[in-house]
């Protein structure tokens, strides 16, 4: 079994930085990508920012230019700047994993971070 666990939430000024962080445990054989969502009150979850195993990388428009997403093993880092209100929101981190037993992937979730960015 594999736990995705989240940090670095809290409150900030619009304008400031946070890095979330998300860590993996647990059997881990393949990462096949690290994805970054979020899902502000009333809204539908919507991806932020992903890094796949070939260190590609994809970005919403609404954070491009603002939000990294990077990867250290087992941990995925997603580095917020200028922030915006708009921003905030819970962000959920994603882990696609290939099944050492199936050769299948599987996603993963973290519980989920809350981010809030005042005016």
């Amino acid at each position: 079994q594999v736990l995705l666990v989240e940090s670095g939430g809290g409150l900030v000024q619009a304008g400031g930085s946070l890095t979330l962080s998300c860590t993996a445990s647990g059997s881990i054989f393949r990462i096949n990508a690290m994805t970054w969502y979020r899902q502000a009150p009333g809204k539908q979850r919507e991806l932020v920012a992903t890094l796949t195993s070939g260190d590609g990388t994809n970005y919403a428009d609404s954070v491009k230019g603002r939000f990294t997403i990077s990867r250290n093993g087992v941990k995925s880092t997603l580095q917020m700047t200028s922030l915006k209100p708009e921003d905030t929101a819970d962000y959920y981190c994603n882990f696609r994993l290939t099944e050492p037993s199936t050769l299948r992937a599987r996603d993963y979730w973290g519980k989920g971070t809350l981010v809030t960015v005042s005016s």
